[in-house]
């Protein structure tokens, strides 16, 4: 015998379940084997019953729509994938895990706006209901008209003021002055005598700048001149 056999073989050996042990692990083999079978057998049992109900509700020419109960998600998916096969559409209202159920609508009747908002809002679908959400809506489009209506008269609307400004002074300047001083007037073209446009300066920067350099340069001149051609007179003999 090798190291390894001979270890192995000085090393207890597991201990070995009892006979209870083991019938008690079988027991909830079998147990939850059951628990699976059932689910699946009422799964089958509720898919037959929901076919059942749609296939009446597709042979009804009156018929628009088959509601069910609340259901789990699990049955509501059945319903969804047997409506999809039928040629129908279903919709599902209500809070997950509390009231939430499924309608299923032939294409032809699928829901107004007024059921899908009713139904949204946990209100029970029927003629009463229908009839006071027709009036909400009626209601609500009178307020929108009111509104537009509102806006484009203050669009339109043109402000007139109660009394005429001119006649407050018109015992001052009279009518006939008012009606000239309204007139459009126009701007006098000549200033004093000499016409606005020869008084406007359409010389270039670096000409303005020249004439200004040789404006200076020649009073220069002429200041040197005139100090040259003065001779200081002789000053007087002092006793």
């Amino acid at each position: 015998m090798d190291l390894l056999g001979s270890i192995l073989g000085s090393m207890d050996k597991p201990p070995s379940r009892d006979k209870k042990e083991k019938e008690m692990i079988e027991k909830q083999k079998k147990e939850i084997e059951m628990l699976k079978n059932k689910e699946r057998d009422e799964l089958n049992r509720f898919r037959r019953y929901a076919e059942e109900r749609l296939a009446r509700l597709v042979k009804d020419p009156v018929r628009q729509y088959m509601e069910f109960q609340p259901l789990d998600k699990v049955h509501r998916s059945v319903v969804h994938d047997i409506a999809e096969i039928g040629g129908l559409v279903a919709m599902s209202f209500g809070v997950e895990g509390v009231d939430r159920y499924i309608v299923v609508y032939k294409k032809e009747h699928l829901p107004s706006e007024d059921e899908l908002a009713a139904r949204r809002n946990g209100d029970p679908w029927n003629k009463q209901t229908a009839a006071e959400y027709a009036e909400k809506r009626k209601h609500q489009k009178w307020l929108e008209d009111e509104r537009q209506q509102v806006g484009s008269d203050k669009e339109s609307v043109i402000v007139v003021p109660p009394t005429n400004y001119k006649d407050k002074y018109v015992h001052l300047i009279g009518q006939e002055s008012a009606l000239e001083a309204a007139k459009k007037t126009e701007s006098n073209k000549s200033y004093g005598y000499v016409p606005s446009e020869n008084k406007r300066d359409i010389r270039s920067i670096e000409q303005t700048m020249a004439d200004i350099q040789a404006k200076k340069k020649l009073k220069a001149q002429h200041a040197s001149t005139t100090s040259d051609t003065i001779k200081p007179e002789p000053a007087e003999p002092t006793e």
